[in-house]
């Protein structure tokens, strides 16, 4: 990692925090799921800079983007684009949907039926979509960065367990704090909007970021903590199902950019433990003893971070 592309990555921070007051922690983890070319599943009550954050990113990385508000009578084909007979060749031509760009903004996913979630399913897997048997490749970088409002808000679908698996990270955007807010009441706040915001990166840019991110080192100590971590998921008697193969290849590369993003080019075990919660939170599902209990997803994972032995990070570092 030279010293350029960590000054690169922290002007990208720099320039969106510009158009989000007291939310450092938030804008951070979104750039490094971004990095590890992950996708990003923004959960929390309307009006905290969900799609504020995700529209500053797009404009900062110099992305092409595109944003569809999710409503219960959006179809498949809004999203993924559709074939239509051309006459003069006498043959179906594909029209692309909003999906070809790099960043998809989905904004409040869950308002929209199962069907048109799962429209998402293939693209986020395998970065192509199926219109008619044809398959179609999305740009690269490909990024879906998506909103939602809490579960049990009015006009709400749940995501099914497959969706949320494809989300890298899910995080809560949450309230500001006092001083913040007080800032944003007195008007005195940073509040540049996304038009005012300078791309700092292109799509070039951001891939070589990502290759840089990719060559971060991890030591077997590391990889073992990892999996550990994703194994008590699955044993824990208050979870019905704990963490993917999928995430645990998530969690790798998330450590990666969180490393990346303190200036390393090695992964301490503070970067696993505190990327595992943005990785967990969304793919355990608790079972009724966990209910009983009044255990939530946070503590359980919490209970499950304090269980498992930190190894050393002398033992991190590239031999």
């Amino acid at each position: 990692m030279s010293a350029a592309e960590y000054k690169q990555a922290a002007a990208v921070i720099n320039e969106v925090k510009k158009s989000i007051t007291g939310k450092d922690d938030c804008i951070r983890k979104a750039f490094a799921a971004i990095l590890a070319g992950g996708h990003i599943l923004i959960e929390d009550v309307p009006g905290v800079g969900k799609t504020t954050l995700a529209v500053a990113f797009s404009r900062v990385t110099g992305l092409l983007d595109h944003r569809v508000q999710f409503t219960p009578d959006v179809m498949p084909a809004d999203i993924l684009g559709f074939s239509m007979y051309q006459k003069e060749t006498g043959r179906f031509v594909y029209h692309p949907g909003p999906i070809m760009c790099n960043l998809f903004l989905a904004d409040e996913i869950n308002r929209t039926s199962p069907k048109t979630q799962s429209a998402l399913l293939e693209v986020m897997e395998e970065g192509c979509v199926t219109v008619d048997g044809i398959g179609h490749e999305v740009p690269k970088p490909f990024i879906v960065m998506a909103t939602q409002n809490p579960k049990g808000s009015a006009g709400t679908q749940l995501l099914p367990e497959s969706q949320l698996d494809r989300f890298m990270i899910c995080m809560s955007m949450g309230y500001p704090d006092p001083e913040s807010e007080l800032e944003i009441a007195k008007g005195k706040s940073v509040s540049a909007n996304a038009e005012q915001l300078e791309p700092v990166l292109d799509a070039a840019g951001l891939m070589g970021l990502q290759d840089t991110v990719e060559k971060v080192f991890v030591h077997d100590s590391i990889y073992e903590y990892i999996v550990k971590l994703v194994g008590k998921t699955r044993d824990s008697a208050y979870i019905d199902m704990g963490l993917s193969p999928r995430a645990t290849i998530a969690f790798v590369k998330m450590a990666r950019a969180w490393a990346f993003l303190q200036g390393r080019d090695y992964v301490l075990p503070e970067d696993a433990a505190d990327v595992f919660f943005d990785i967990a939170r969304h793919r355990i599902v608790p079972n009724t003893k966990a209910r009983v209990a009044h255990m939530g997803a946070e503590a359980l994972l919490s209970e499950i971070l304090d269980g498992v032995h930190q190894p050393t990070a002398a033992t991190a570092k590239r031999a």
